[in-house]
């Protein structure tokens, strides 16, 4: 078996000086098999010839001649196999199957220090060298996805809180009518019911990387019997059991998952084919999941040693998510003028609904230091402030009387937003610019998203720049941050509806920070669309040395922020 290298050292987090030696990592894999044995059995290979050693575990639905075969495939491996049960999606007859293969594994192999969930259509994408060279770089570390479900929407579609709250004794596929009417008749009698006290339900992706003393101390808790006895009525326990009972027991959370799994805008999860090479390749991500069985081109590829000294370089799996997501997006929406049945124009799909055109910043201010100011001087328009805050409608300049004699008073605005808005934009005498973040009332998202008047610049997660000066409390950091993060959410939520008609450009915080002279003329394009203005430095950028940081930490604190 191939362990670090005998004299591995790392730094002395305490001094930056002093080498201290790396941890032994011996890696257990749980593998979840319940078709194509013959690829699972060849990723078994992968793993074991990568040093670790592996428990499987085969849906009892598998043919048992494919299960004889895999079993003869794999007598030369350090592999065992659970006992077999029928799973199924949506139950907690997966979380039993992990649970059994993980105790057999822990059983098998006393000296393993680590331990990942994986699937049979899991590929992985670098050496398993690699993998626990990395582990051994972020000791007593697990590696899961926990997110607090109260605080923020993890889910898409379907039901979120109501999982943890409601009952569900039956399948959701195989007896959907019956699932329907429990969940509504529920919901008609008010019959709700609370978790196991101390457990604060979290969720997050099935698959895991924990440490041999999380995973043990899950599996021998003294309340155990009462964890599962709550969790076989909570639908999808597989994506909240070890995600919500790892904050009782481990000592470090990074609240991520070493597997890259990407989930569809129904919930199902994307697979990967021999056309995803080049992504994966980039992606640097230790584990891919699902691969298609016939992505041959996939599998002759990876695993793929990194280049020189990238060997412990940090998984990039936000990239392709992105391209996912544009993918998904693109696949949903179509482009215009290409129509199909499902996207054939519809009532009030168009037609302004303003009297001229304007330009929305939003997140952008919390970028830039002094924004309004220096993009009135850039562009000679008049740039507003948050002309939607909750306290006050900041008018330019600090005026207390806006354009057409509207008051600042934010009572007055809401009494009805619409005709405040649609009054701003008719009784200013150019273009109006007005700035736009989470902080600030979100009554008119679906009026602006919806006009075609609309100008959007958006920067995405630049609410986090405010919170990065701020001395108060971390609990009162993170209360805000869950905040300002749904209300972000919803909001593109609402710009990647098909009924947009707004122009829209969006950036990361990332990608913003990376080229902020990108944003700038963007802005100065969007306020000055016939002059083409350039040459114009950006104005300075706000301070964000703390901001990774932060959201690590707002990370392992049970948020996700972007």
């Amino acid at each position: 078996m191939n362990l670090p290298a005998a004299g591995a050292f790392a730094l002395s987090p305490g001094t930056g000086t002093s080498l201290l030696p790396l941890p032994e990592v011996r890696l257990g894999i749980v593998m979840l098999c319940h078709d194509n044995l013959d690829l699972a059995a060849r990723m078994v290979r992968i793993w074991t010839e990568g040093g670790a050693v592996v428990s499987i575990h085969v849906d009892r639905s598998a043919p048992a001649d494919e299960l004889a075969r895999m079993q003869a495939a794999l007598a030369d491996c350090p592999a065992v196999f659970a006992p077999r049960r029928t799973c199924e999606w949506g139950t907690f007859s997966l979380v039993a199957a992990t649970q059994a293969a993980a105790a057999r594994l822990l059983a098998s192999w006393p000296e393993v220090s680590h331990v990942m969930l994986v699937s049979g259509a899991c590929l992985p994408l670098r050496p398993v060298a690699e993998l626990r060279q990395y582990l051994a770089h972020h000791p007593g570390t697990d590696f899961i996805e926990s997110v607090s479900v109260r605080e923020v929407g993890w889910t898409i579609g379907g039901l979120n809180e109501e999982r943890f709250t409601l009952r569900f004794p039956f399948a959701y596929r195989r007896n959907r009518k019956l699932f329907d009417r429990c969940v509504r008749l529920q919901r008609r009698l008010g019959l709700t019911r609370l978790p196991p006290e101390g457990v604060s339900p979290h969720i997050g992706s099935q698959w895991w990387c924990l440490t041999r003393r999380t995973l043990q101390a899950i599996l021998d808790d003294p309340r155990r019997r009462e964890f599962d006895r709550y969790f076989r009525q909570v639908w999808i326990p597989d994506e909240s059991y070890f995600q919500t009972l790892v904050r009782r027991h481990s000592a470090r959370i990074e609240s991520r998952s070493l597997t890259l799994a990407k989930f569809d805008g129904q919930g199902r999860p994307h697979i990967f084919y021999d056309d995803h090479l080049g992504l994966l390749g980039r992606s640097r991500v230790f584990v891919a999941r699902k691969v298609w069985p016939g992505a041959r081109a996939l599998y002759d590829a990876f695993p793929r040693p990194s280049p020189p000294g990238l060997q412990l370089a940090e998984p990039d799996a936000e990239r392709v998510e992105a391209v996912l997501d544009r993918a998904a997006a693109r696949h949903r929406q179509g482009r215009p003028g290409l129509y199909m049945q499902s996207r054939f124009p519809r009532k009030d799909a168009e037609g302004s609904k303003t009297s001229q055109p304007y330009v929305v910043l939003y997140g952008v201010a919390d970028l830039f230091r002094d924004l309004p100011l220096a993009a009135a001087q850039a562009t000679g328009r008049v740039v507003h402030g948050h002309v939607l805050a909750r306290d006050e409608v900041e008018f330019a300049g600090g005026a207390r009387i806006g354009p057409g004699a509207l008051s600042s008073n934010a009572g007055l605005r809401d009494l009805d937003p619409r005709g405040f808005l649609a009054a701003l934009i008719r009784s200013s005498d150019s273009m109006p610019v007005f700035l736009h973040s989470p902080r600030d009332r979100q009554h008119l998202d679906w009026f602006i998203a919806t006009d075609p008047n609309a100008r959007l610049l958006v920067v995405t997660g630049a609410w986090m720049v405010p919170l990065l000066g701020c001395d108060m409390p971390f609990d009162d950091i993170r209360r805000i941050a869950a905040r300002l993060h749904r209300s972000e959410r919803r909001f593109l939520d609402v710009l990647g509806s098909v009924w947009v008609k707004a122009q829209v450009r969006r950036w990361t915080l990332d990608e913003a920070l990376s080229s902020p002279e990108t944003v700038w003329q963007a802005l100065c394009s969007a306020l000055r669309p016939d002059e083409g203005i350039t040459g114009v430095p950006p104005p300075p950028l706000r301070d964000t040395g703390g901001l990774r940081p932060l959201t690590r930490r707002l990370r392992n604190a049970g948020l996700k922020p972007g």
